[in-house]
């Protein structure tokens, strides 16, 4: 049977109500993003193992054993309904000078501070973004989105990277430097050119969101729009 536009979206209105959302597609970034932003969980500081979305299916999966002793400090995952394309890379291109840096066509990944212990993953939570790091994989933006969990208790009075001690700051960048890596390894495949403020780290889910919104239209008025 073919459907027309609305009785898909009235279709998946009512599957809605009895399956569970796919957490990059069929979750709502917020009403108040940039500024708050819902986020899906991959991984916390105590797993071993690197978990990751399949884009496919909307479960988690294992992507590798965490290589070495890299550990994630910060509870890590995606921003629902983003995607790193030619905006999100063009703005990458304009920062740094450099030409021919594409978008790493991923969901924007982000790093949410908060002084809870968060026990398990494939979770959502509000944070608020006050930063990032212009992170460059091979020749793709792969921006890490830095936050505060919404109404936490110490970190929530944050506004901007700049209020972070710089050690902790550090020990994020150390692990997206390394996480990849063998140690002692020749060439480094990350590296990672800025650490930006808040006005910044706005501008890049914006821009996220809008490469999202073109390559993904019909699927978001479907699933939102239901």
């Amino acid at each position: 049977m073919i459907m027309d536009k609305k009785d898909a979206q009235k279709f998946f209105g009512e599957i809605r109500t009895i399956l569970k959302a796919h957490p990059w597609h069929g979750v709502h970034i917020g009403n108040n993003a940039p500024q708050i932003v819902t986020t899906y969980i991959e991984i916390v500081p105590t797993d071993t193992l690197k978990f990751e979305l399949d884009k496919q299916t909307g479960y988690l999966k294992i992507d590798r054993p965490q290589l070495y002793s890299n550990i994630c400090p910060t509870p890590y995952g995606l921003i629902p309904q983003t995607y790193c394309g030619d905006r999100v890379a063009e703005y990458c291109c304009s920062k740094t000078g450099r030409n021919g840096i594409k978008g790493d066509g991923d969901p924007l990944d982000i790093c949410v501070l908060t002084e809870k212990v968060i026990t398990h993953n494939d979770i959502l939570l509000n944070a608020v973004p006050i930063g990032g790091l212009r992170m460059i994989d091979g020749n793709e933006a792969d921006d890490k989105i830095i936050a505060v969990m919404h109404k936490d208790n110490i970190f929530g009075g944050w506004d901007d990277i700049s209020d972070c001690p710089t050690s902790l700051i550090e020990r994020i960048r150390h692990y997206f430097l390394t996480y990849k890596e063998a140690p002692g390894a020749d060439k480094r495949i990350c590296e990672i050119t800025h650490i930006y403020g808040r006005e910044e780290a706005y501008e890049v889910i914006k821009r996220s969101r809008e490469d999202y919104l073109e390559k993904y239209s019909d699927i978001n008025d479907l699933l939102m729009n239901g």
